[in-house]
């Protein structure tokens, strides 16, 4: 598994790469859509069991809107630390670093993961959560596992319709932190990765 979960992670990496290339976002979108039902589909670490990939037709998405694309500034926050318990990976910490500011959203936190190397953490809990999207949130940035849309010192590019279910969405033997307060919103957002209609696959 260690060597198969790496590829999947050097392919995740890939596909936001190319997303960050793209000389149109929506462009880059399609093709990080494409290539994250390739991965559900066919990737021995997929997040659905082998009874659900024989059923999986592709991930819903809401439609591309360009108006929930940001070039949000990070500003700075008093600094927080979460220590946050999962069943597989042991304690996650957290370090607040920063929030930024997404248009009608609101703002929300922004967060540096602990461990070797570190990274930057966005998740976000919308309106949407519990009906057409997980109850515990969806992530918007994880760029310890490739999730990364570029920006500069100051800057974080955050594009909504890039928002994707976690894996333990689809399988508790997967372990990932959930949104903290300071990243949930009752706006609704209605973009990114939705629920299947009718519930889990398989």
């Amino acid at each position: 598994m260690t060597l198969t979960l790496l590829g999947w992670r050097r392919q995740v990496t890939a596909l936001y790469a190319t997303a960050r290339s793209a000389a149109d976002p929506e462009t880059g979108w399609r093709t990080w859509r494409d290539g994250r039902d390739e991965l559900f589909a066919t990737h021995p670490d997929s997040p659905l069991d082998e009874a659900a990939r024989a059923s999986f037709r592709g991930l819903p998405y809401a439609g591309y809107d360009p108006a929930l694309r940001f070039e949000a500034t990070l500003e700075p926050a008093p600094p927080v630390r979460l220590e946050v318990p999962t069943a597989a990976d042991g304690t996650v910490l957290l370090d607040r670093i920063g929030t930024v500011g997404l248009g009608d959203v609101g703002r929300v936190d922004v967060w540096w993961l602990g461990g070797y190397g570190g990274g930057v953490f966005l998740p976000l809990r919308d309106g949407t959560a519990g009906e057409s999207t997980y109850g515990g949130g969806r992530y918007l940035l994880d760029t310890v596992k490739g999730a990364d849309l570029g920006g500069d010192g100051a800057r974080l590019v955050v594009d909504l319709n890039f928002a994707y279910h976690p894996s333990c969405t689809y399988d508790p033997r997967w372990s990932c932190p959930l949104a903290p307060d300071g990243n949930r919103v009752a706006t609704p957002v209605a973009a990114g990765e939705q629920l299947p209609p009718g519930g889990w696959y398989g």
